[in-house]
């Protein structure tokens, strides 16, 4: 029963979801939920999947596309593409680590974080778009969960670099048990899933998709500790969307092949 109340918690925090009233709340369980975050992407990709799943009986694939990642913005309060955007913000016009931490403090949008999340969003759907309408629905379902899960191993391996954030009571400890639980939170289900139904994967795409991630996911690991000797709760929404589309990029590679 606890660990079904910390799911509600980070599910609550990470989107727009309400949760039943007795969940409750104390302090330490919002730290202690952060093994749950990679296992709300099978909530946002369920929801994402089932528009594009209904949105496709109707109209075109690209407008279905549309559709699907609009709803998961909705769903979660565009919570990762504000991170993607004040990361843009902060990396793009600081010089000095206080700089950059300041710039992605401020609530404004700049050039570079519209700039940037522009082009995210449409390499996005140009990514889907792309793709065969046979793979959207099990693709969402996996790429969520999955990218969440590169983003949490920032929480695992790094330290938080500000003093105060809202991010800071998630992301303070996690322990490698608590990784070890969300690694199977997400790689349990996906397997689960690719044996129990034919998913039109190849063990290349797979490969080429989780090799992607794993490496942009470091390269950005590796430049928020650089520039800012840690992360903050906006890199933690950045590296998700970089992985996620490097999921994408991956399984589309082979696609053309």
């Amino acid at each position: 029963m606890h660990q079904l109340r910390l799911f509600f918690i980070a599910l609550q925090f990470f989107t727009r979801i309400p949760i039943p009233a007795w969940v409750g709340f104390e302090a330490d369980w919002l730290r202690q939920s952060s093994r749950y975050f990679p296992a709300t992407g099978w909530v946002v990709g369920a929801v994402c999947a089932g528009v594009y799943a209904g949105a496709a009986e109707l109209w075109p694939h690209a407008v279905a596309v549309l559709l699907s990642t609009i709803a998961g913005i909705l769903l979660t309060g565009a919570f990762h593409e504000d991170g993607f955007a004040d990361v843009c913000d902060g990396f793009g016009g600081g010089m000095t680590p206080e700089r950059v931490l300041d710039i992605m403090k401020d609530s404004r949008v700049g050039a570079y974080g519209a700039i940037g999340i522009l082009l995210m969003l449409v390499l996005k759907l140009a990514l889907l778009i792309s793709l065969p309408p046979a793979l959207i629905v099990p693709i969402l379902f996996i790429a969520h969960p999955l990218s969440r899960l590169a983003s949490c191993s920032l929480i695992w391996r790094m330290h938080y670099a500000r003093h105060e954030g809202k991010a800071k009571p998630l992301a303070q400890e996690m322990r490698s048990g608590e990784f070890l639980i969300a690694c199977l939170s997400v790689l349990l289900p996906a397997v689960l899933l690719l044996y129990c139904f034919s998913f039109p994967f190849s063990p290349a795409s797979i490969l080429m998709a989780l090799a992607l991630m794993c490496l942009l996911t470091l390269r950005m690991a590796r430049m928020f500790q650089r520039r800012i000797n840690g992360f903050t709760g906006d890199c933690l929404g950045a590296t998700q969307q970089v992985a996620e589309v490097a999921i994408y990029l991956g399984l589309l590679a082979c696609q053309v092949q």
